[in-house]
């Protein structure tokens, strides 16, 4: 069948400064096993320029696809976009067949099919194992019912199939490379560049997670093939930077160590970027220079705050002693470290700014990305927060770089100055400075340097809106007359709740 898969355009500023852009990895994978099945598949990336809706509808028309697949990363911010985007497809083209993937639809199907007619099917949970079995389905006009792990509408009912089983063996599936242009797409400073997963899932419970019961369990591919794709990535197509997609690829030490010596191996200069825990990395001060050897570069620790209370209330798992040795030993290795910190819970004040800003400079480190608390309707942090007031109202902006929730003794603007004076003092301090201009070392300062210049344009970006165009309302909806009843019971991993079927 004739499928266009297509990436919609996202109003994030990191979607839209140029030469700063990666492949969606997702809608490549899905790609690829439909391209295997047989399928004459293309894909619209209109994030590259970024394109206009007018641009995306007149080229899904040109195009008259039997079939367009829609999904975006930033999967709930993302939604007002599709909406708005498969209405004027299904405008102009009334026999389209459209099908809807990602994290956000997978747990709010039953609203979507609800409220946006023009919606046909919703593919939940992974994507690469279904959607060739509901495209044969529909092409040889079976029941969908049979294919599992999607929602449709019949007569006027939603139905939602059982969940598909989890994928074991991710080596089974391959990423459709051949659908994009490699040359389209850097990151990192001018470096070409795509998103790679190594590993899905977590073993952690952090209760705010929005991927946790998406991904299901912790699985990895196997490390020499996952290595030789890098380095034919790199050989064939010039690819320099990797970025991993994984939300913790270091959980076994063992399999991470081998993935490392594998890529070693391979002798190739490629450069490595991701996301871990810090415990992780303390685990592994033996083995962090084959981590560096291998092309790390740069780690995302994720600490979310530096408050032991918080972190507990949340379901981290981690210490903020922990977090500093990890900068540290990051650092001895010459792997420069990206620290997330979230702000905006309930009952912050000034002085919990104070302490946080205190805490930080004791972390030191190398960079840092500030984050508002976005609670996802399908996790158990959301169930805490329900009775909070929600402040925005655009859900395009629920992208954990706008503050959402209403807090108890701060106004959203005294909010937004702590947030970004924190973040000028940790990257405008002396250390940062000589990081970013002076250090020894070629591939971190390269790093920081990036990452100065990318934060002075986003610091730009989110004064110019908090100001002038972020629209805030004071005595809103609760979180939960805003979004719905909580579904963390949906968060059960869906391969659990697929055996749960079964049995």
């Amino acid at each position: 069948m004739d499928i266009l898969i297509v990436n919609p355009p996202h109003p994030a500023i990191g979607s839209r400064i140029p030469k700063e852009q990666l492949p969606p990895l997702g809608l490549l994978c899905v790609g690829g096993s439909l391209l295997d099945a047989g399928h004459d598949v293309k894909l619209l990336d209109a994030e590259l320029e970024p394109l206009s809706h007018d641009e995306i509808v007149n080229q899904v028309v040109t195009h008259r696809p039997q079939i367009l697949m829609i999904g975006h990363s930033g999967s709930t911010s993302a939604h007002p976009i599709v909406v708005e985007l498969t209405r004027r497809f299904r405008k102009e083209l009334p026999n389209l067949i459209i099908i809807y993937g990602g994290v956000f639809p997978t747990y709010h199907f039953n609203d979507i099919l609800t409220q946006e007619p023009q919606i046909d099917i919703i593919i939940r949970g992974e994507g690469e194992a279904t959607a060739p079995k509901l495209i044969a389905a529909i092409e040889s006009g079976n029941d969908l019912k049979n294919v599992k792990g999607i929602a449709f509408r019949r007569q006027n009912q939603i139905v939602e199939t059982p969940p598909a089983p989890m994928i074991q063996d991710l080596d089974a599936y391959r990423v459709g490379w051949e659908l994009i242009d490699h040359q389209r797409y850097s990151y990192y400073g001018g470096k070409r560049a795509v998103v790679m997963q190594f590993s899905r899932g977590c073993p952690h419970l952090c209760n705010y997670c929005g991927q946790r019961g998406f991904w299901a369990r912790w699985r990895h591919r196997n490390p020499q093939k996952f290595a030789q794709e890098i380095a034919w990535l790199h050989r064939t197509h010039g690819v320099e930077l990797f970025n991993l997609a994984d939300e913790n690829p270091t959980v076994n030490k063992a399999i991470w160590r081998e993935l490392c010596e594998a890529i070693i191996a391979e002798n190739i200069n490629i450069t490595i970027i991701g996301s871990t825990r810090a415990d992780d990395i303390v685990r592994d001060a033996d083995i962090l220079h084959l981590y560096r050897q291998a092309g790390v570069e740069r780690f995302l620790l994720g600490m979310e705050n530096t408050d032991e209370a918080t972190l507990k209330k949340i379901r981290k798992g981690g210490a903020t002693k922990t977090d500093r040795e990890a900068i540290r030993l990051l650092r001895q290795h010459g792997i420069l470290s990206l620290a997330t910190w979230v702000t905006d819970f309930e009952d912050v004040t000034d002085r919990d700014f104070i302490r946080s800003l205190r805490q930080l400079l004791l972390y030191d480190p190398d960079q840092i990305m500030t984050l508002y608390v976005t609670p996802h309707r399908w996790t158990g942090y959301y169930r805490l927060a329900s009775q909070r007031r929600v402040i925005q109202l655009d859900r395009r902006k629920w992208d954990y770089k706008h503050q959402v929730l209403e807090t108890i003794n701060m106004a959203p603007w005294r909010i937004f100055l702590w947030v970004k004076f924190i973040e000028l003092v940790l990257q405008g301090r002396p250390k940062a400075l000589w990081r970013s201009l002076f250090q020894p070392d070629r591939a971190a300062r390269h790093g920081m340097n990036w990452f100065s210049r990318m934060g002075w344009r986003v610091l730009l970006h989110e004064w110019k809106n908090f100001w002038f165009h972020d629209h805030r309302v004071k005595n809103g909806l609760t979180l939960e007359q805003f979004w719905g009843a909580s579904q963390d019971h949906q968060e059960i991993p869906l391969d659990i709740r697929a055996k749960q079927e079964v049995n």
